[in-house]
């Protein structure tokens, strides 16, 4: 069950990283912070785009109705349905799922630009451990504060969730950076 809810990210993060590459919704690669500043640092920099929490937010709700569209017309996929999709009133849920997740790396960009730390740039040492696992968790974060209204977040679903996402996030950026879809590979 907690793969199934995870996929829709995964969908959004790749639809996202088609938006970079392509540059498609280039009107929205505009910074969320506005180009404001908080104590002469950018308050999350220009990585942050508007572009961002709208192509996750579309590919994870593209994502989710593609599960429900093949897993309850296909019998012979069927079984791989392990959600009672009942309890989620609809794909616009994966969608603000996914705007979420997003949203949920502001605080961590905050407190790195007030650290001094660009952009796609990593911190040494302990710091740099921290944000590492911060970077991997947060946009986990977002998508469960929004799923928890109709999916209960049991401790064996945090620690899948945890585990999978923490595995592989570092993994898809990698791959989006190979793919042209990401600046840096980190």
């Amino acid at each position: 069950m907690t793969l199934y809810l995870l996929l829709p990210l995964v969908g959004g993060a790749a639809v996202h990283g088609a938006c970079m590459k392509y540059d498609w919704l280039a009107f929205l690669a505009r910074p969320i912070d506005g180009g404001r500043r908080f104590r002469g640092r950018p308050l999350f920099g220009h990585s942050k785009t508007w572009r961002g929490p709208i192509a996750v937010a579309a590919g994870a709700a593209a994502t989710y109705a593609l599960q429900r569209q093949l897993l309850h017309e296909l019998a012979p996929v069927a079984f791989v349905e392990l959600v009672d999709d009942s309890q989620l009133p609809g794909f616009w849920v994966m969608a603000l799922a996914g705007a979420a997740a997003e949203f949920a790396e502001l605080p961590n960009s905050f407190v790195k630009r007030r650290l001094g730390i660009d952009p796609s740039c990593t911190a040494s040492g302990l710091p740099g451990v921290v944000f590492f696992l911060w970077d991997q968790l947060d946009l986990l974060i977002g998508y469960w504060l929004v799923l928890v209204f109709w999916v209960p977040l049991t401790p064996l679903r945090l620690s899948i969730s945890v585990v999978v996402v923490g595995g592989v996030h570092p993994l898809l950026t990698v791959a989006g950076y190979l793919l042209g879809m990401r600046p840096t590979a980190r």
